[in-house]
C-alpha cells in the first residue's frame, strides 16, 4: 500500500503510536474504548464511531480500524491521537443498546476528548456511527453548552435506508462545519441518489465521494477509502 503522504502535515511523526485502554464515563455507564497515541504538537484530536452493534458492530470493525489508520499511523502523515469506543452494551461497555440514545455516547467521547487534548476534534463515524455523530455534533452540540471545539465531520456509509424505513438528517442543512460524505456506489444500505440528495441538502462546506465498485463495508475499497480520507482531512488541516 502506498500511503505515504507527498506533503507533511502540522502532526506529522515517525514510530509506532502508543495504544492505551481508556474508560469513558457515558449517560448509562462506563464506555469501554481504546486511544491511540498521536504526535504531541497534532493540530486536533479525533474520534471514530462503530457501525450498528447488532450488526456486530464494535470499535474493532475493519473500517474503523482502517479509518483510525489514516488518521494516526505514520505512514498517513497525520498522526493524530485517536480514540474509539464501544457503544453502550456492546463489547464491555455498560448499559443496552437503544436505537437513538446512543449520540449522548458520542458527547461523552467527545468530552473525554476536549478534557484530555485541549484541541479541536475530527469526528469520523462509519454506518450507524456515522448516524450518531452526525446526530452529536450537528443536532445536539448547538443547542447545548459545551466547550468542545469540533474541526470537521466524516460520514462513512451513511445509511440512508435499512430494514424498510428510510433515515433523514434535516438538521444537516444548518450544520456548517466541513463535512464528507464517503460511501461505496454500491453501497444497499445508502444508494447513490438518496446519499446525493442528503449532501445537496446539507449546508456548505461539504462534499460527496463516492468509491467505484465499493460496497458498504468497502470490501476490496478500503485502501480507496483512505486514500479519500486522507486526501480530504490533509485538506481541513491547513
Amino acid at each position: 500500500m502506498n500511503a505515504t503522504s507527498t506533503s507533511p502535515a502540522p502532526g506529522a511523526c515517525t514510530g509506532p503510536a502508543l495504544l492505551r485502554s481508556v474508560n469513558l464515563t457515558g449517560p448509562v455507564g462506563r464506555l469501554e474504548a481504546l486511544l491511540n497515541e498521536g504526535s504531541p504538537d497534532a493540530p486536533c484530536a479525533a474520534l471514530v464511531c462503530h457501525p450498528h452493534p447488532l450488526g456486530g458492530g464494535t470499535l474493532h470493525n475493519k473500517v474503523v480500524f482502517h479509518a483510525m489508520k489514516v488518521l494516526n499511523a505514520p505512514e498517513w502523515g497525520l498522526c493524530l491521537p485517536v480514540l474509539r469506543f464501544n457503544f453502550r452494551g456492546t463489547g464491555l461497555s455498560e448499559g443496552k443498546h437503544e436505537g437513538l440514545a446512543e449520540f449522548a455516547d458520542v458527547l461523552a467521547a467527545l468530552h473525554w476528548l476536549d478534557d484530555e487534548f485541549k484541541k479541536p476534534v475530527l469526528v469520523v463515524g462509519f454506518s450507524f456511527g456515522a448516524a450518531m455523530a452526525l446526530s452529536a455534533c450537528c443536532g445536539a452540540l448547538p443547542s447545548e453548552p459545551s466547550t468542545v471545539k469540533l474541526r470537521a465531520l466524516a460520514a462513512l456509509g451513511l445509511p440512508t435506508q435499512a430494514m424498510g424505513h428510510r433515515f433523514h438528517y434535516p438538521f444537516l442543512s444548518s450544520c456548517t462545519l466541513p463535512k464528507l460524505f464517503l460511501s461505496g456506489d454500491r453501497d444497499h444500505y445508502a444508494p447513490a441518489p438518496q446519499l446525493r440528495k442528503i449532501a445537496d441538502e446539507a449546508a456548505d462546506p461539504k462534499r460527496l465521494v463516492l468509491i467505484p465498485n465499493a460496497d458498504h463495508s468497502f470490501s476490496g475499497q478500503l485502501e480507496a477509502m483512505q486514500q479519500a480520507l486522507s486526501s480530504w482531512v490533509k485538506e481541513q488541516m491547513q
